[in-house]
């Protein structure tokens, strides 16, 4: 029996990405999503917004990626999984979230472009080497400027 748990969330960050690394050495970063929906109110004609909040959390090369190529207000696409977590806070009242467990991230280009710069192989388990990246470039029209070459030969398949 297959269980299908797959969300796609597009939204803005409302935080920078946060890094850190477990003691086992694997990275995980989280920030903070923001996704808006509006309508129009069919009795008031006015518009109406609802804003929905998520935890994001990236593991491994992702989460060395994200946080070194997004920022606050950057708008993304996150395609993972949902869990929910529980805990009892000091006071003993019992309190609990939905996150997304990010399978994959991405700039939305719907208003923006970017520059991808392809990244080292590196192992599964994101080493630190601190190679790759790329920061995010926001906002314009039109594409992106090239600002180095590219590290594949131009009939290669770029991914």
């Amino acid at each position: 029996m297959a269980f299908d748990n797959t969300v796609t969330v597009t939204g803005n960050m409302t935080r920078d990405p946060e890094l850190r690394f477990t003691p086992g050495g694997s990275a995980v970063a989280t920030f903070g999503l923001a996704w808006n929906r509006r309508w129009q109110n069919r009795q008031t004609n006015e518009t109406e917004e609802q804003v929905s909040f998520f935890d994001v959390t990236c593991w491994n090369t992702l989460a060395e990626n994200v946080s070194e190529s997004l920022v606050k207000g950057t708008r993304v696409v996150v395609s993972g999984r949902m869990e929910q977590r529980s805990w009892e806070t000091q006071d003993g009242d019992r309190r609990s979230k939905i996150e997304i467990i990010a399978d994959e991230v991405s700039p939305s280009l719907r208003w923006a472009t970017v520059e991808v710069i392809r990244n080292e192989r590196r192992d599964s388990g994101g080493g630190r080497d601190g190679s790759g990246g790329g920061r995010y470039q926001g906002g314009g029209s039109g594409r992106a400027p090239r600002s180095q070459t590219p590290d594949y030969q131009v009939d290669e398949e770029p991914f």
